[in-house]
């Protein structure tokens, strides 16, 4: 039997940026190296305030505090969250599931299933009741389920950080003189802040809806291969040889000759089966 102290994959997890690392603006670069430099998870902010259910607004009686592996993820999380975010609308651009990749909290099981429980009850559990963040769930009227969560970062997240409203609120207004500047010399008008906050808020959400629609034909296409792999490869190559046939004109068909469809069934079918046994 496993001794309880193995039972956490990867107890010491970090925050690792995204491939295309971009420049982030000065106030972000200044509240990551503050995250680095306090101990968030251990801030005093963790200790006094009243964590509350989301739903009722009432103070929780039972609430589970941060225990090493927790605070840990926390950490991390900070980190990343603060990386994502958009001071504008005050917004993280990024789903739990990147955030919980990027801070190597997310787990593959043998069978190849990802798991984001420990991110996600990180933020629902935890940094949500205590007030470090608002998430906002959108429900999808085309595949009929909730899209992922908005997290918003609120001032008593920056608190963590020893950062006020009055700087948090500061480096809003350079933001959006920024973004005022640039439309400007486009010969358009400026906005104000909350144009600002809708307009960001309306960019994440079509980058969620598609990515959402991209998963979705793929798991509907991983399913029609899988559906096909799972025949007889006879009756597989037959069934491709028949929609192929299907998609070229007669004139392509005579060019390809027998060789060149069967190349084409060949290739179909090796890519197929990849599909089949891919994660998204």
């Amino acid at each position: 039997m496993k001794s309880r102290k193995c039972y956490i994959h990867n107890p010491n997890p970090i925050f690792t940026p995204p491939k295309n690392n971009k420049r982030r603006p000065s106030f972000i670069c200044y509240a990551m190296k503050k995250a680095k430099e306090i101990d968030v998870a251990r801030c005093e902010l963790n200790y006094f305030l009243q964590p509350k259910n989301i739903k009722t607004g009432l103070h929780l009686k039972r609430f589970r505090q941060l225990n090493k592996h927790r605070a840990s993820a926390m950490r991390a999380m900070v980190l990343a969250m603060l990386y994502h975010f958009n001071i504008s609308s005050e917004l993280v651009q990024a789903s739990v599931e990147q955030l919980s990749d990027e801070c190597g909290l997310s787990t593959i099981s043998q069978s190849g299933n990802k798991s984001i429980t420990r991110a996600s009850r990180l933020i629902t559990n935890f940094m949500e009741p205590m007030g470090f963040v608002n998430c906002e769930e959108i429900w999808d009227k085309i595949l009929g389920n909730y899209m992922p969560k908005m997290i918003i970062l609120t001032p008593l997240f920056f608190m963590l950080l020893d950062i006020s409203e009055k700087k948090l609120m500061n480096a809003k207004q350079q933001q959006l003189g920024w973004i005022n500047k640039n439309l400007i010399s486009k010969g358009l008008k400026p906005i104000t802040m909350l144009d600002a906050k809708r307009r960001s808020k309306d960019i994440r959400m079509k980058s969620i809806f598609k990515y959402r629609m991209s998963r979705h034909a793929f798991y509907k296409k991983k399913k029609n291969a899988q559906r096909l792999i799972a025949l007889d490869e006879k009756e597989a190559r037959q069934t491709i040889l028949r929609a192929l046939v299907t998609k070229y004109t007669l004139s392509e068909l005579t060019k390809l000759g027998p060789s060149g469809l069967k190349k084409q069934v060949n290739i179909s079918y090796h890519y197929l089966r990849k599909i089949a046994t891919n994660m998204y």
